[in-house]
């Protein structure tokens, strides 16, 4: 059979995607290519697996015999199972039984079973490896110091290493305090309140410091070369710095202690009286869950400690000085105006903002490349007035933290605009319950692209079929993906009864909608189109939309 195989070429381009559910132990290849009819023209057709080579052969004949050669991607593979196929209008289909699903953990550890070199082995890892701001941060906090990098022309674009690296408090912070303490605004409901307006006093980014989340790092415009919101239409800078760094301890100390998931347990939490401010509470290691735990048993003994004074006027809270040996709390409550906007948490996650996130009274400017004008990164600002904060948000995947970009030492290197959207569409649908997502254009609101998630658990690679002189060589190594397949249309083309149809499903909260800027649509939008073309015609669409698939 493989002597047969070099006589003949792949006069057409043949191409081939394999795909799987992590559930199902069945591999499916697709063969195809945009002339044949493979149900008319391939007679006599053949296939057999070489799992010695890991090659599946194909043969058939048309007007001469025509023979290719397709790699099989790491996966185990039951010999003993026959190999199944069939041809159809426009592809070949092949389906391998698999000892186990490409799910399964025994699976996952494979590549390193097969002692792939180092290289490989990285490359590997990153494209099945989920994005994690933990490990993100971990990364970026141990190195010596970090610059980062436009990703398209390697300009440097910070003065110098920065050492600072903080995750970005939880934009569910207000909704947890609430929920610990209650909205009214008696009782614990003025606490939860000055809790949460302490937290956006904390909510900045200062020079050295930076803040990490998911799909951005915010950082300084003092730490940013070319970065100067005199010269991008800011008339004054928030005065969020020097209001925070003070005798009170806000600052560099409270970025650093924002992220801490975990109360320490040698951390103390003392009562100090603020004269000018009033009292209000707030945590130097801020946490979602265990540190409310801890205030909330803080504010009941004040509470309890406190009634004489309680009885002066509903939400006039007053912390013992008798709560814990040694204990302090932070006390604050006024805001600065713009520091408003913090309190919704919109600010955080700008690559994908949702609709109960976003503030009519800010804008995002896009922040360009003081070099090649590539987009990296946006920063709000009150309409018409100056920024809000001090941080500009660069896009990770826009970015690099080493060059060459997308080396080795590159922390960044797995993040790519596809991998953020389908990680987010993933998020959208656990919290949102809803498969839909419309996004819109952030500035114009306009709605720009319609995705469905279909499947979440999917593996895929794709390429093209060896030319056959190559027969002799070894075959080329093949490693399955992680995909989400989804359906996708663009909404510059619906017609006003389609739109209708779109606005009601959100209406009644059967899409979820996002923002975003333009040109990242486009880009996405670019992604999907590109993507469908890995699949036969047939098998690219689905009740008038494109079926696609997007890596995570």
């Amino acid at each position: 059979m493989s002597g047969e195989l070099c006589a003949f070429e792949n006069p057409r381009k043949w191409r081939f995607t394999w795909e799987a559910q992590s559930h199902i132990p069945t591999l499916r290849l697709f063969l195809f290519d945009l002339h044949s009819k493979p149900s008319v023209q391939c007679r006599n057709l053949q296939v057999h697996a070489n799992l010695s080579q890991s090659l599946v052969m194909v043969t058939w004949l048309d007007d001469e015999e025509v023979s290719l050669r397709v790699p099989i991607p790491r996966v185990l593979i039951d010999d003993e199972s026959p190999v199944s196929f069939r041809a159809f209008d426009d592809h070949i289909e092949v389906k391998l039984v698999l000892l186990l699903p490409v799910g399964h953990a025994i699976v996952s550890g494979f590549g390193s079973i097969l002692n792939f070199s180092g290289d490989e082995e990285n490359q590997n890892s990153d494209a099945s490896s989920p994005l994690s701001v933990d490990s993100d941060i971990r990364s970026l906090s141990s190195s010596e110091g970090v610059h980062f990098y436009c990703r398209n022309c390697e300009f440097k674009l910070t003065r110098s290493p920065l050492r600072s690296f903080s995750e970005m408090p939880s934009v569910n912070w207000r909704e947890v305090a609430d929920n610990w303490f209650g909205a009214c605004c008696c009782s614990f409901g003025g606490i939860s309140e000055k809790l949460v307006n302490s937290f956006a006093n904390s909510y900045s980014c200062t020079k050295g410091a930076c803040l990490v989340n998911f799909a951005t790092i915010v950082v300084c415009i003092d730490d940013i070369v070319g970065c100067n919101f005199f010269d991008l239409g800011g008339d004054e800078l928030h005065g969020v710095e020097s209001d925070l760094t003070g005798d009170i301890g806000f600052g560099k100390f409270t970025l650093t202690s924002v992220s801490n998931p975990v109360c320490d347990e040698e951390s103390r939490v003392k009562n100090i009286k603020d004269e000018e401010y009033g009292a209000s509470v707030v945590c130097q290691d801020i946490d979602e869950e265990s540190n409310l735990e801890r205030l909330s048993h803080l504010c009941l003994e004040s509470d309890l400690a406190g009634n004489e004074e309680l009885e002066q006027g509903c939400c006039t809270h007053h912390v013992s000085e008798k709560l814990l040996d040694n204990e302090k709390v932070i006390l604050r409550t006024e805001i600065l105006g713009d520091q408003k906007s913090f309190l919704n948490g919109f600010l955080g996650n700008i690559f994908m903002i949702r609709s109960s996130n976003l503030s009519k009274e800010v804008e995002w400017v896009e922040f360009f490349c003081p070099q090649c004008s590539t987009l990296l990164g946006a920063y709000p600002c009150t309409k018409g007035s100056a920024p809000v904060d001090s941080g500009v948000r660069l896009f990770k995947c826009y970015i690099s933290t080493s060059l060459p970009a997308g080396g080795s030492n590159d922390f960044f290197r797995k993040y790519t605009l596809e991998r953020m959207f389908a990680s987010q569409l993933l998020d959208c649908a656990k919290d949102e319950l809803s498969f839909r997502t419309v996004a819109r254009d952030l500035k114009t609101r306009v709605p720009m692209l319609k995705v469905v998630l279909t499947n979440s658990n999917s593996w895929s690679c794709t390429g093209y079929c060896s030319a056959t002189q190559s027969c002799m060589e070894s075959a080329p190594k093949l490693n399955l993906e992680p995909i989400i397949k989804v359906l996708f249309s663009e909404c510059s083309k619906y017609t006003e009864s389609e739109i209708r149809t779109m606005e009601d499903q959100i209406r009644k909260d059967l899409a979820g909608e996002v923002f975003m800027p333009r040109c990242q649509i486009e880009n996405i939008v670019e992604s999907l189109v590109s993507a469908k073309n890995a699949l036969p015609h047939c098998c690219s669409s689905l009740q008038g939309l494109s079926l696609s698939s997007m890596h995570i």
